[in-house]
Formats: C-alpha cells, structure tokens, sequence
C-alpha cells in the first residue's frame, strides 16, 4: 500500500524544522562557549536580564537583530539597569547576530 502523498504545507514546515534546528542548538552552545551564560539565564534574572526578558522587550522591533547585536559586540550600559555589559569583542558580527537570534526565540 502506497503512502499518501504529504500536503506542500508539512513539507514546508518540516524544511523549516530541519534547517532551524541546528542552528538553534548552535547558538545554545555558543551562548555557553562564549561564557554568556555568566550574567544570563533563559528565564531569571542573574547578573543581566534573562533571554525572555529581552524577548519580551524586542518582540516587536523589526532593528533588534542589528541594534541587539552591535551592543553585544560594543557593550552597552543603562539599558537595564546599573550594571553595564562589557562588550563581547571576541565575537564576530555573525557569531553576535546567532546569538541574538537565539535570545529573541526566548517568547
């Protein structure tokens, strides 16, 4: 007996699982090779705000990727508080931007 076929749309999201994975998985370890994990948790509040926090904050800036990322990489102070963020200069822009990526899945 012959499977029935699979809708165009289950393709498309089972492309989009399979390509996203990875890269979400990528960006975990690099959150913890890259130390971020020392100040920032997903869900509490460490040293800096958690991930859903900033989540939260950018959901609906279309520039947070780019904003989010050239203050990774600078460092940025005020924005939540006293504590400043040293900047990340070990970081490429596209290391950077995985990152923020990956820190605004946190929703």
């Amino acid at each position: 007996m012959e499977a029935a076929p699979m809708p165009h749309l289950c393709r498309l999201v089972l492309l989009v699982a399979l390509f996203a994975a990875p890269d979400a998985l990528a960006s975990a370890d690099l959150a913890r090779s890259k130390n971020c994990v020392a100040c920032h948790s997903a869900e509490r509040r460490m040293i800096g705000p958690p991930y859903a926090a900033i989540a939260g904050r950018y959901a609906d800036d279309g520039a947070a990727v780019r904003t989010l990322s050239e203050r990774v990489v600078a460092g940025t102070s005020g924005n939540w508080g006293q504590m400043p963020m040293p900047p990340q200069a070990g970081l490429s822009p596209e290391e950077a931007e995985a990152l923020v990526r990956w820190i605004l899945s946190h929703r």
